[in-house]
């Protein structure tokens, strides 16, 4: 939990849900925390840095046991990752009854076409290759944002 939760109180339950960042480059986990934050969201934002700490989150286990018991409004998602990467968190929610629903943007600098088509077969709701340009990235990111935790409804 380096960048970990921002520091805000965990919202009361039946409020907004939290945008889950899991991102293990500290740099571009920094310009796409600041995209959100100045997308001007109230929903919390989490940031874990790898796929077993973000699963960890989704199931409400080890160090996330007491988070709030909502589901995240979105996860925003590397592939590339230690320990458990992207794809392989991906698989493991579209697995989940409980966990499928939950819309996933994949934010990724993987222009591979297998990552590309597995991530679409593995059911993904986007799939944003980070720009080499910081501004173009930091506009993705925060419209994500803007788009997934205000605008878009996950189905009950």
């Amino acid at each position: 939990m380096s960048l970990g939760t921002l520091n805000r109180a965990p919202p009361p339950q039946g409020s907004l849900r939290s945008i889950l960042l899991a991102e293990d480059s500290p740099a571009d986990a920094e310009l796409a925390l600041e995209a959100l934050r100045s997308a001007h969201l109230a929903n919390p934002i989490v940031h874990v840095e790898d796929g077993v700490d973000c699963l960890d989150y989704l199931h409400g286990r080890g160090a996330w046991a007491g988070r709030p018991p909502q589901d995240p409004a979105v996860v925003l998602l590397d592939i590339k990752m230690p320990r458990v990467d992207g794809l392989e968190v991906l698989t493991e929610m579209r697995a989940d009854e409980r966990l499928r629903r939950i819309p996933v943007v994949v934010l990724s600098s993987s222009r591979e076409e297998s990552d590309l088509a597995r991530s679409w077969d593995l059911g993904v709701n986007a799939y944003v290759i980070k720009p080499v340009d910081v501004e173009q990235f930091f506009e993705a990111v925060r419209t994500l944002g803007q788009f997934w935790a205000v605008l878009n409804q996950a189905p009950d």
